[in-house]
């Protein structure tokens, strides 16, 4: 352990969180919103949508062997990973645009880690009891009964992260196909491999590492405060109310004292362990089930609510002063998120609209840049993809531009020069042809020469040209 030149650790010693059950509106929030993302995530690959045949049949699917990505109608190829980016990028600021509104509302309310370990923490209290229950029972000395209901508390969990797990690659194979495989014995050992990783990443994250995942492992926390200002609504305790604390008076006289009555059920309920009432810190998701607990208390004792509340520091120190307060969501910071958002969308469903369907690209040869033939002719040689993104396949006639009596020869559908070249390419492919071009000796050529290939659809496609160069010897 590391020790200070005083001799003291300098790392505070880990301690188990048990939390305690909540309940009220949050506690009701997090319910339906962990209902609606598992339900997502557990039946979206399983939806099917037809494409054609011989196409994936998966509405929602990142297909590594096929090199395609799907979502229900819209197809990505390896080429347009640009798009990747764009969704990174409205993600990210998407990200900063709720914590600016709401703080930190992703990590308390739909982050995968809080939403796994609020289920396998759910798992726990019906099989070891609630918090003091599991904080007794743990203490207790090993036996049959509690290795038993450890042996099952682990068996569920376990259960849940090979479904977890599964469900997750069979987001980049076919649901059904690689299901099927699985009960039949053909996985591939990669596919098993993947699947251990994930399952004991889920196992060991949601239930054991828990909190410390929040706290240590993801960098969100580090660096979210520079997305807060004064009117971000936050998870806040009002000091000024609540201050000082006691135990509850018998006659019920909170005269010359504060409402907190120091239960400890706010720290109890918090699945990081925090104790709010320090005010805002790193380790607070803001899930707001303290605000749940403490409005229960307070209920019961008589007094006011949201002495834990979802507010802005802005209010708080207006309600401190008796003055009003106010939800201020428009202001500068998130006026840009916003515009950056928008125009992010715009772009993104501007490019995918009006993409093409097809498209070509071509690779000059550089060893050697050109060759001279025995008749005194000079070639070049070229790679030419074509790029057909519709289901039917397409035929394209390729011709020469801007190049004074040349020629086209490609290998395995023309024997001889010629003027023009049809070239098939099937559906939903690329098609790969080597392209030979040839000018006659004494053509007007020397050094670089611009060349267009001209690409004209036989069955209604498109009309592309594509500019390359030509090299001959320097005159």
């Amino acid at each position: 352990m590391t020790v200070s030149s005083q001799g003291r650790s300098l790392f505070a010693a880990s301690r188990k969180v048990y939390p305690r059950a909540a309940s009220g509106r949050f506690r009701v929030l997090k319910n339906r919103v962990n209902a609606v993302l598992l339900t997502l995530y557990f039946v979206a690959p399983w939806i099917r949508w037809h494409r054609g045949p011989g196409a994936a049949d998966q509405a929602i699917l990142l297909d590594m062997s096929g090199r395609r990505g799907y979502f229900f109608g819209i197809e990505i190829w390896p080429q347009e990973v640009y798009y990747l980016t764009g969704l990174l990028v409205l993600g990210a600021i998407g990200l900063f645009f709720a914590t600016a509104l709401f703080g930190r509302v992703w990590c308390g309310f739909t982050c995968i880690q809080t939403v796994f370990t609020d289920i396998f923490v759910a798992v726990e209290r019906a099989i070891e009891g609630d918090r003091n229950a599991r904080i007794k029972f743990d203490a207790q000395p090993l036996s049959a009964a509690k290795l038993r209901r450890k042996l099952l508390k682990n068996a569920v969990w376990l259960v849940i992260a090979l479904l977890t797990s599964w469900t997750w690659l069979i987001y980049f194979s076919d649901a059904v196909q690689s299901t099927a495989d699985l009960f039949h014995g053909r996985t591939s050992v990669w596919m098993l491999s993947m699947w251990v990783v994930f399952t004991a990443s889920t196992f060991l994250f949601a239930g054991y590492a828990r909190e410390q995942v929040c706290i240590y492992m993801c960098p969100w926390p580090r660096f979210q405060s520079a997305m807060f200002d004064e009117d971000s609504l936050i998870v806040t305790y009002e000091a000024w109310r609540g201050e000082p604390r006691g135990k509850a008076p018998k006659d019920g006289d909170f005269a010359g004292r504060g409402d907190c009555i120091d239960c400890g059920l706010c720290v109890q309920v918090c699945p990081t362990g925090i104790d709010i009432r320090n005010g805002s810190q790193l380790a607070c998701i803001g899930c707001a089930l303290c605000i749940d607990a403490c409005n229960g208390v307070m209920e019961k004792i008589g007094r006011p609510g949201n002495l834990i509340s979802y507010d802005s520091v802005t209010n708080q120190v207006a309600r401190a002063k008796g003055l009003p307060t106010r939800l201020r969501l428009v202001r500068p910071r998130t006026a840009i998120y916003a515009a950056i958002l928008l125009a992010v969308m715009i772009g993104l469903a501007a490019v995918l609209t009006t993409r093409a369907r097809q498209t070509v690209n071509i690779l000059h040869e550089r060893s050697p840049l050109y060759v001279r033939l025995s008749d005194g002719s000079i070639r070049n040689g070229y790679t030419v993809k074509i790029l057909n993104m519709q289901r039917k396949p397409q035929d394209y006639q390729l011709t020469l531009a801007g190049l004074d009596g040349a020629q086209l020869t490609v290998i395995g559908y023309t024997d001889e020069p010629v003027d023009s070249v049809k070239l098939p390419v099937p559906g939903d492919a690329v098609g790969v042809f080597r392209v030979y071009v040839t000018v006659p000796k004494g053509a007007k050529v020397g050094g670089r020469t611009d060349v267009d290939f001209v690409f004209t659809g036989l069955s209604g496609g498109a009309f592309m040209t594509q500019e390359s160069l030509f090299a001959a010897p320097a005159k």
